[in-house]
């Protein structure tokens, strides 16, 4: 189902139609971590790594239980732009030999997919109040507010350490 397939013909529509495709990506995510963890040679790049992949297990559930609080089927749908973002971090992790530019590739991988995720959820936090569902928007803001701490502590990290080694 395209963005503007004929099943999208309300607001409501939209955003479940949005919601799924976020599942989709955190799920995606969530099994592209662990590479990018196994790659990764800066113990403080490893280790902000590993702490997001347990928070993105709980975006998932987040988003399992808004699907639930909104009354529609928690499911999947393919997301071409996070495939694309993996896939092309996938290419340029692949083809770094030097560790430090290895980190600093990973870093900007990892800061590609934070940004989609922060423009994903702000819109959905836009859309359900728009829908009359506080409710809603309140559990997607909590992973709103943990993936922009990501892509600070990605930044800090990048900015203290990792791009001065690289470079």
């Amino acid at each position: 189902m395209g963005l503007f397939s004929k099943d999208i013909k309300t607001m409501d529509d939209l955003f479940v139609h949005q919601l799924r495709d976020v599942y989709y990506a955190e799920r995606q995510i969530l099994a592209s971590l662990p590479k990018m963890i196994d790659k990764a040679t800066s113990p403080t790049l490893k280790q902000g790594l590993e702490s997001h992949r347990l928070e993105t297990e709980t975006h998932v559930k987040r988003l399992e239980q808004v699907f639930e609080m909104h009354g529609a089927e928690a499911k999947a749908i393919k997301c071409p732009a996070i495939n694309g973002i993996l896939e092309e971090a996938d290419d340029i992790v692949g083809d770094v030999d030097d560790k430090q530019v290895l980190d600093a590739a990973i870093v900007a991988a990892a800061q590609a997919v934070e940004h989609y995720e922060i423009a994903r959820y702000g819109t959905l936090i836009a859309w359900a109040k728009e829908l009359g569902r506080a409710d809603c928007a309140a559990v997607l803001e909590q992973t709103l507010r943990e993936e922009k701490a990501a892509d600070d502590k990605l930044s800090a990290v990048a900015l203290g350490e990792i791009n001065r080694k690289a470079a």
